[in-house]
């Protein structure tokens, strides 16, 4: 290499190192492209490339760039197989092909944490929980619990074995876990505190879980900007402006055709999708990022495009987005009639579904807000995407931007968007399925009611909670912490949420 490329190399690898710490993504791609032209054999190079385009959602282009780390010699050949198999897994959902990848990085370094934290995790979303236990406690067996890896297998391992009393000791090793200094990533201390909490509530320690959960949020959120609901509102202003009115019809069939299923976080969208999918009509997707990275990249800035699309490019909008769907399902969706695209917060593109699928159906998921609100205060939201999950006035404000939105779409297309009860159903499934079933021209099955046998991966933080018969635990929890929930009443109200009971 001469003198003045090796000179540009230098700098174009300094420049990537930068662009990926500030999660520039897309820059950080074209550096290392750059960085690569001028040594097509620098394995950190294609390693480097190969995140970056992960994180940019062209997963494929990822894979590759990861199998050239590997070509060349990368040093940590066992984390890039642990990369691959978080894109097969998660976004291609190639379940073989990433247990694969996770064995051969066990291979390489056989107590790799990252290999066997994301081994269980696959176990989990898979519904094995014995082997998954296994795993998790291979974690803890081999890395102390200062380290990521032995604290997230720490909170799920007691999740999985939930604490009978107490004085349990792995709840006392997640205690001891959760309050060991700062040192600790604040995202990981968040996950011990509110694991613990969870780990508490099953306990009927509501006092003590509030506590934890207090605390989970405040690691989460430590450093994030607060949630701002005057800006939260302008949002919703700015959705509702850009779509007065109903889209226009336009020809065009897809087969199988979407499904949108969709509500606050914690509202049932998980346990519905399951429940359909057990029909043999419908194939159950899981939860995609195709729509809200449609709207923020190629339609950026969105919605204020919204009103620019003409019918040719929302077709050729709308193919892309099908042909996606159609990746994910196996045989490309022959012999279903629906596919569920089950991503909760696209309740705010119900206009640009519409636009892009004016047959569309979609289902908007209820529950009583103030089960969701304290469900979304027990769990670990990103808090760049989520800012108001960090308090319960927060959640309790943006419940009310939801529902403002909703009611909006609602008016434009009142007979496609179709409520299912979370609350109703666990008490009477049948009779609250059978008038969804019917609305989406679906026959009755019976299978649909034994959901929780069926062996399907499933992804979201409800992937156990699905794979049980329907109880009603968690329907009116919210009781139980009413001496806590004041902010969250209070901010409902201010919103204009009704409030029974």
């Amino acid at each position: 290499m001469a003198q003045a490329d090796t000179g540009d190399f230098e700098m174009l690898r300094r420049r990537a190192d930068i662009e990926l710490r500030q999660q520039r993504w897309a820059a950080a791609a074209a550096t290392c492209h750059r960085l690569l032209a001028l040594r097509p054999t620098f394995a950190d190079g294609w390693f480097n490339l190969g995140y970056a385009l992960r994180h940019s959602g062209a997963y494929v282009p990822a894979l590759q760039a990861y199998a050239q780390a590997l070509r060349y010699g990368v040093a940590d050949e066992a984390t890039v197989h642990v990369n691959r198999a978080v894109i097969l897994a998660d976004h291609l959902r190639d379940d073989a092909a990433a247990e694969a990848a996770l064995d051969l990085a066990l291979t390489v370094d056989p107590r790799h944490p990252g290999a066997l934290l994301n081994r269980g995790n696959l176990h989990e979303e898979r519904g094995h929980r014995d082997a998954a236990i296994a795993r998790y406690r291979q974690v803890l067996a081999h890395h102390d619990d200062q380290t990521g890896a032995a604290g997230e297998a720490l909170a799920r391992l007691t999740h999985l074995v939930p604490p009978s009393h107490v004085d349990d000791p792995l709840l006392a090793r997640l205690w001891a876990a959760a309050r060991s200094g700062t040192s600790r990533p604040d995202g990981l201390r968040a996950t011990l505190w509110l694991s613990l909490g969870r780990a508490l509530d099953t306990l009927d320690a509501t006092d003590a879980a509030f506590e934890s959960f207090a605390s989970g949020k405040q690691a989460a959120h430590r450093g994030h900007g607060q949630y701002d609901p005057a800006v939260a509102d302008r949002q919703a202003e700015a959705m509702i402006a850009a779509y007065p009115t109903p889209a226009p019809p336009r020809p065009g069939v897809h087969a199988p055709e979407p499904l949108f299923i969709c509500g606050m976080f914690r509202s049932g969208s998980t346990l519905l999708e399951q429940v359909l999918g057990a029909h043999p009509d419908v194939a159950a997707v899981g939860e995609l990022d195709l729509l809200p990275r449609l709207a923020a990249q190629a339609l950026a800035p969105f919605p204020a495009r919204a009103a620019s699309l003409d019918p040719a490019r929302c077709g050729a909008l709308a193919a892309q987005y099908h042909a996606a769907l159609c990746a994910r399902l196996p045989d490309g969706g022959a012999g279903c009639r629906l596919a569920t695209d089950k991503r909760p917060d696209n309740y705010r593109l119900i206009g640009l579904i519409k636009q892009l699928f004016p047959a569309a159906r979609i289902v908007h998921t209820v529950r009583d807000p103030r089960d969701v609100a304290l469900s979304i205060f027990m769990q670990h939201l990103n808090p760049r995407a989520f800012p108001y999950a960090a308090t319960l006035a927060g959640i309790g404000h943006q419940i009310g931007v939801h529902q403002r939105l909703v009611a909006h779409w609602r008016s434009l297309y009142p007979d496609d968007i179709v409520s299912f009860d979370y609350d109703a159903f666990v008490v009477n499934p049948e009779a609250t399925l059978r008038p969804l079933l019917a609305h989406l021209g679906l026959a009755w099955s019976p299978a649909c009611l034994q959901f929780h046998t069926r062996a399907t991966t499933v992804k979201t933080a409800s992937y156990w909670q699905v794979r049980r018969p329907l109880y009603t635990d968690a329907s009116g929890r919210w009781r139980r912490y009413r001496a806590h929930l004041a902010p969250l009443e209070a901010a409902l109200r201010a919103a204009g949420v009704d409030l029974h009971g």
